[in-house]
């Protein structure tokens, strides 16, 4: 049961929707699941979503179909929000077989299935894109951060070669609650974005790149070391990791 249920059956309890009785025997339930569940070969940790306030998202890299399938069932299961992320199109023909609402969203490799309440993100959050190289990160960010209940404005190919192109869109940039800044090459444009703002900027370097990019190492570097401040680094590649934090900055 996630905060939202379970203050949605004390709210109902408290206006004589649902019977004292039968509240105890659902809350009693709860108490007797287990905090997760052993497949063998994963456990799937259901209480995530009580602890962080979002369901366990399960990575789909080196996981076979079959797994990532069984891992999705056993999360929708239990009533939670589905969120696989660098899933391929047959992981996701697995887990329709067993999740038939969920989606697959290829520009973000992403297989995702809402269900229940999420509570809604303070603000606007901001997905900034260097080129278009990049959008299968910031599609992967953009999909998290909707599916953890924040509204998402995109703002993409608006790299620092071309800088006019950025800023143009001032007003878009001043509207934003977070802003995440996705880059790749020398990774220049969270720099250029935070010196702009107000507001916190979660830079995201990617691995797309020339020969002495290695694979977004100079991206990332680049991002740490910026002069501008208000900005926090993720991993290469990591879009997700970026819609996550973001999404606990935009809820607080």
């Amino acid at each position: 049961m996630t905060p939202s249920q379970l203050r949605l059956l004390l709210d109902q309890v408290a206006s004589g929707g649902v019977d004292a009785g039968d509240a105890t025997l659902r809350l009693l339930d709860v108490l007797r699941a287990r905090p997760f569940a052993d497949l063998g070969f994963a456990r799937v940790d259901h209480h995530r979503d009580v602890r962080q306030g979002f369901p366990e998202v399960v990575l789909g890299l080196g996981k076979t179909p079959a797994q990532i399938a069984a891992i999705a069932a056993e999360i929708v299961g239990r009533g939670s929000t589905l969120l696989v992320t660098r899933a391929s199109e047959a992981a996701f023909d697995a887990v329709r077989l067993v999740v038939p609402e969920s989606i697959y969203h290829a520009d973000a490799g992403v297989i995702a299935f809402r269900q229940g309440d999420v509570a809604p993100g303070k603000g606007v959050m901001l997905i900034v894109a260097a080129g278009t190289a990049d959008l299968p990160i910031a599609e992967e960010a953009a999909r998290t951060a909707e599916l953890m209940g924040n509204v998402v404005d995109r703002l993409y190919d608006v790299g620092v070669a071309g800088l006019h192109r950025l800023l143009g869109e001032r007003p878009r940039l001043d509207a934003a609650r977070v802003i995440i800044v996705v880059a790749g090459m020398e990774g220049a444009l969270p720099s250029v974005v935070s010196g702009l703002v107000s507001v916190p900027v979660v830079a995201v370097p990617t691995s797309i790149g020339y020969g002495a990019s290695f694979g977004g190492v100079a991206a990332l570097l680049g991002m740490l070391n910026s002069c501008a401040s208000g900005v926090s680094v993720v991993n290469i590649d990591n879009g997700f990791g970026a819609a996550n934090i973001a999404s606990l900055i935009n809820h607080l």
